[in-house]
This record gives C-alpha cells, structure tokens and sequence, in this order.
C-alpha cells in the first residue's frame, strides 16, 4: 500500500491525556504524520481534556489524535469530543489509539470519536486514513 502525503499542510495534536505515562506509541504516530508532510503538536504527558482543546483552538488543528493506555478512553475521549463543540470547534474531528478493547469501539464511535487505532496498526495506514480525513474536512 502507498502512503498518502497530504496536498496541503493539515495540523494534527497528539495528545497524552490523563494519568498514563507511556508516550513511544503517540510520539512513533507523531513522527510518521510529520514524516508524512502533517503539522504535528505534541501536548506532552498528563493533559486534561480542557487542556488539550485549548491547545487545539490555539493551533487551529484539523484533528486531535489522543493516545490512551489508562484504562481512562470511555471517559477522556468523549470528554474532549463534547468540549470541541461546547467551543463550536466540531469541525475538529478526534481520532484515538492505544489499549482499547474491540467491545469500547463502537460506543467510542457513537459518541464522536472518527476512528480507534488499537496496537499493531500500520503507521502508514493511520497516514492515510488522516490525509483522506484531513481533505475531507477542507472540502
């Protein structure tokens, strides 16, 4: 499979939101989406869902990718979902990844999350799911 490059700087934020401390799964997406052509904002460890929707309308990104092997994703992830369009930013989709059982998919999914990216997903498929995404979003 080819990776898609995007046909125009599309800005994404990882975030590593809660208690979790393991970030090399976030920071391995985040340097294929720059090696891919995307804007990357890393957020750092141990952000709240406020936080990390500050930081998205700050940088006016296209996505926010949070990365979560807490435990914590039935909560975080709709949280920042529901923030985005307290703020009118629901334009700004939300995509995820990390240990997430198959079961917590489809509910994640209901609730406004665009996509679940669980251990063992290519890098490059992430790549081209954001780009097709991204491009849609900007048409």
């Amino acid at each position: 499979m080819s990776q898609s490059t995007p046909s125009r700087n599309y800005r994404v934020l990882i975030g590593k939101p809660g208690l979790d401390g393991h970030d090399r799964g976030a920071k391995v997406i985040a340097r294929a989406l720059r090696d891919a052509g995307f804007e990357v904002i890393y957020s750092g460890l141990h952000q709240t869902p406020e936080m990390l929707v500050n930081i998205a309308l700050q940088e006016d990104v296209d996505c926010i990718g949070l990365s979560i092997l807490s435990g914590a994703h039935n909560t975080l992830m709709p949280d920042v979902v529901k923030l985005l369009n307290e703020q009118g930013a629901s334009d700004i989709f939300v995509f995820g990844g990390g240990i997430i059982p198959d079961e917590d998919i489809p509910k994640l999914k209901d609730q406004g999350v665009l996509e679940i990216f669980t251990p063992g997903t290519s890098t490059s498929d992430v790549v081209e799911f954001l780009t097709k995404a991204c491009e849609k979003r900007h048409s």
